[in-house]
């Protein structure tokens, strides 16, 4: 089996500027994003940060030095999926696109999707092809309907 840190290359650049993302955001949100409790330290901590946007190796140092270890797990998982989402975006086959829907549907679907065992995806493409199925049939039976009704009147 494949191993996905091999299937998903690391962008080391990228995944800085990532993390930078995700780190400004979280404070922004009101998160303490460091791992220290004086507001002064906090703020000047972050503005370290901050000035850093541009240098991939200062992040990786400010992280390494001055993160909250409350973020350490969650900041892995936000940069796994964010590579994931990275990759799959490049290839049409696997490029995620998001609809929206009204609860109602969306709660009819998913309980539909759990009775045939299926994604969301699954289904929709499964009741497609099942309404194409029957669009088709309909038409070859009113074809035949049509031939027979020639054959009768000659």
């Amino acid at each position: 089996m494949e191993n996905l840190s091999m299937k998903y290359q690391k962008l080391e650049n990228q995944e800085a500027h990532w993390k930078w993302l995700y780190l400004i955001k979280k404070n922004r949100e009101g998160e303490n994003i460091t791992r220290y409790e004086e507001r002064s330290l906090q703020q000047s901590k972050v503005h370290d940060l901050l000035e850093s946007q541009n240098y991939p190796e200062k992040i990786e140092e400010w992280i390494a030095n001055h993160m909250a270890e409350s973020l350490i797990i969650k900041l892995d998982q936000a940069i796994r999926a964010r590579r994931k989402r990275f990759f799959n975006a490049e290839k049409l086959s696997t490029k995620k696109k998001s609809i929206d829907l009204e609860y109602g549907v969306w709660l009819r679907l998913s309980k539909y999707s759990k009775k045939m065992k299926m994604t969301l995806s699954e289904t929709i493409t499964y009741m497609i092809d099942e309404r194409e199925s029957k669009a088709l049939y309909e038409s070859q039976m009113s074809a035949m309907k049509a031939g027979l009704k020639d054959l009768l009147n000659k």
